[in-house]
């Protein structure tokens, strides 16, 4: 399941307008359209189709507008998108080790789409909602929430936009620069599965502690970074600082905080050459991914913080974005 379709509703925050909408899917009778959240020349579009977000267009340091957001221009193009361009991804948001877990003494074994491993999905009864509101003049709050409705099971969503602060046309983002809030990431196997250990990012590539160009160790890391960060908590009654990326042509900033424990930064090694808005062609590292999350695997590594939900809970994933140029 790439996106959720059903059991859940979108709702958009502008000023003090709300607009709920239901999630439609390939199968539903719910009609699928377009909406838009603008404040001044801040300005987002979404479907209700997996609650994706299509467009952030924002203004660099001239006042110049720009979509920073990776996307397709018809929404036909979303229903075979592997990409997942702008989409909420779940029920869990990146891998399941062999497509299986152990929980309260039953072994699931679930659909591998990802070689032998499960890549963003997991069956079951979820009711699941999303809310897009904005904050002041350039904030864009995202809250995720999730309830489990007969019995326990593993979430973790994730917003999988891929960001290009030049603009989505602009070509790579190499000379982005990133300052990662995450002084340990956790590993991975050949399959991009966890190995259970926990790392320090000093002295390796990893490292963006302080903010340098994403392409400046690129020839390290050949296949380009995919890799969940655990975020450094030294305020835990509040949000966690995940990420500062600017783009210096533009002068564009983007900051972002979280309540989760992890951060998956990928690069998008795999677009290839995918045609996107205005008929312009994605190709690798056209955008990056900054997906804050539970970690991966969690349901094979009880030493990573639990996604279990149980009935009667409420996970509650909360996202805050804030634009500016200079």
């Amino acid at each position: 399941m790439a996106k959720i379709h059903t059991m859940a509703k979108l709702h958009l925050f502008c000023s003090f307008v709300l607009l709920a909408l239901a999630f439609a899917g390939a199968n539903s009778c719910e009609k699928v359209g377009v909406y838009q959240l603008k404040r001044g020349d801040f300005s987002l579009k979404f479907t209700n189709y997996g609650a994706t977000m299509l467009s952030v267009i924002v203004p660099d340091k001239n006042g110049k507008l720009a979509d920073v957001a990776l996307a397709f221009d018809s929404l036909e193009d979303y229903k075979n998108d592997t990409c997942y361009f702008g989409a909420i991804v779940g029920r869990v948001a990146n891998r399941i080790g062999k497509a299986q877990f152990t929980l309260n003494g039953t072994r699931y074994q679930l659909v591998n789409n990802d070689g032998d491993n499960l890549l963003h999905g997991f069956p079951g009864d979820v009711a699941v909602s999303v809310t897009y509101m904005f904050i002041e003049s350039n904030k864009l709050a995202v809250n995720m929430k999730a309830k489990a409705l007969n019995k326990p099971t593993p979430v973790n969503l994730a917003l999988h936009t891929y960001w290009n602060l030049g603009g989505h046309d602009s070509g790579d983002i190499f000379s982005h620069k990133i300052q990662l809030f995450g002084s340990h990431i956790t590993p991975v196997d050949d399959d991009l599965i966890p190995t259970g250990k926990i790392t320090p990012v000093k002295g390796t590539p990893y490292d963006f502690l302080d903010a340098r160009e994403i392409g400046s160790k690129f020839k390290e890391l050949p296949g380009g970074y995919d890799i969940n960060y655990v975020l450094d908590n030294p305020y835990p009654n509040h949000l966690k600082r995940v990420a500062v990326v600017q783009e210096n042509v533009s002068g564009r900033k983007l900051e972002l905080w979280t309540n989760q424990p992890g951060v998956q930064f990928y690069t998008s090694n795999m677009l290839g050459h995918l045609k996107g808005k205005g008929g312009f062609v994605y190709s690798n590292y056209a955008g990056l991914c900054l997906e804050t999350q539970g970690f991966p695997d969690s349901v094979n590594h009880p030493n990573f913080p639990s996604q279990i939900v149980h009935p009667g809970e409420t996970y509650e994933h909360v996202m805050v974005y804030r634009f500016t140029a200079n």
